[in-house]
């Protein structure tokens, strides 16, 4: 019998060794945080030979450090990516990304699914900087075709999004950059790199909001940008200047979070896929957002692309506003807060979370409703989570 090939490992295998080398530091089995803000140069012909990129090396914490470097290069080797770089917040990695590839009259495409900050920054503040953003409705790749312009650039989308885990075709997306020669990104924090590989697809980029799955254990904001290295290293240097970089210790736990990142999936995927199925037989929920049912309208492209269907339901109660609140507020396992992918299961309401400053015209309008509860779901006993739920909602 022939032996694996060890230069194609599961994910895995690629979460605990990826990106390291041996031996480390001290000889220590973890990578150490190296807490430092600069590097020193025994001479000045060292110094030359790092200006002379003869060798590659530390000089200064906003270009670099040997913890961050190992985070980046393992979240690459998870999600199959030449490069990687990390950030401060995932916001600090999609805006720096942008500003390192678009300029002045250039134009942008976003599907309407998009992360909320995202879409408010590519129609706020890069207007100011001369560069345009146009919302299409996120699925429909004649509306994609129709929206690109001569001068469009960069086409953002994500998938599975938020708060309705809607799928998107990578194939289709990725067929429509290369037709009109647009830089493809695709937020899959959602989906973490377990459940779904885009490059895989043909996009471009890859981001993730390192906050949630990646290191998944609510104590860390970050984010990542993943794709081919001649782009990721033009987006080191627009991070170079504008300096939203990860902090060593960020990255420390970063590493330490990614290690359980596949036992971790797999076990939401199945919590999640049981209490999406408990939900939809609930006589109080009028509807439940989870790809992996059947009944959702893109369950078909999620199985096709999906490896397992995230850890994020969500639900439409049967009640109004008020009563919906009481439901969120009857839970005792799921805590209210913002974010996901945390070992603590969590539950919110957007319309009084994510869009509480807007008026119930302005939200549905946004296709955010009244009665609609997001599930985050962590580590706990999947039988424990669904008997909270069923006391919330029969309560």
């Amino acid at each position: 019998m022939s032996g694996r090939d060890l230069s194609k490992r599961g994910p895995s295998t690629e979460a605990i060794h990826g990106g390291e080398t041996r031996p480390r530091a001290g000889n220590a089995i973890t990578t150490p945080i190296f807490q430092t803000a600069t590097f020193v140069f025994q001479n000045t012909a060292e110094l030359a030979a790092h200006h002379s990129h003869e060798v590659r090396r530390e000089e200064y914490g906003r270009y670099g450090n040997p913890t961050t470097h190992v985070a980046e290069a393992k979240c690459a080797a998870i999600e199959g990516a030449e490069a990687g770089l990390a950030f401060a917040s995932g916001m600090a990695a999609i805006t720096t990304a942008l500003f390192a590839v678009l300029q002045q009259g250039h134009h942008v495409i976003l599907t309407d699914d998009c992360y909320r900050r995202t879409r408010q920054f590519c129609n706020g503040l890069l207007g100011k900087f001369g560069v345009e953003a146009s919302i299409v409705e996120t699925g429909s790749v004649e509306a994609l075709e129709a929206a690109v312009r001569p001068n469009t650039r960069v086409l953002i989308s994500e998938s599975p999004t938020n708060p309705y885990n809607r799928v998107v075709d990578l194939d289709q997306i990725a067929q429509v950059g290369k037709k009109h020669r647009l830089l493809t990104i695709i937020d899959s924090t959602f989906a973490t790199p377990i459940n779904q590989r885009p490059l895989d697809h043909g996009i471009d980029l890859v981001l993730h909001s390192a906050t949630k799955y990646l290191a998944g254990h609510n104590d860390v904001l970050g984010g990542v940008i993943l794709g081919k290295e001649p782009i990721i290293d033009a987006v080191r240097d627009c991070q170079g200047v504008l300096g939203g970089v990860m902090d060593p210790h960020a990255a420390y736990l970063l590493i330490r979070g990614l290690k359980t990142l596949p036992v971790r999936v797999e076990r939401q995927n199945a919590s999640a896929l049981a209490i999406a199925e408990m939900l939809s037989a609930h006589p109080r929920v009028e509807a439940v957002h989870y790809a992996g049912l059947e009944s959702h309208p893109q369950h078909e492209i999620a199985r096709r692309q999906m490896r397992g269907f995230g850890a994020v339901v969500s639900f439409e109660y049967g009640g109004d506003l008020d009563e919906t609140s009481r439901v969120v507020d009857a839970a005792r396992l799921f805590q209210i807060a913002p974010s996901l992918g945390g070992v603590e299961s969590l539950i919110e309401q957007p319309a009084l979370m994510s869009f509480f400053e807007l008026s119930t015209e302005e939200r549905l309008a946004l296709g955010i409703k009244n009665n609609l509860v997001r599930l985050s779901i962590g580590l706990e006993d999947p039988d424990d989570l669904i008997a909270d739920l069923k006391q919330a909602l029969d309560g």
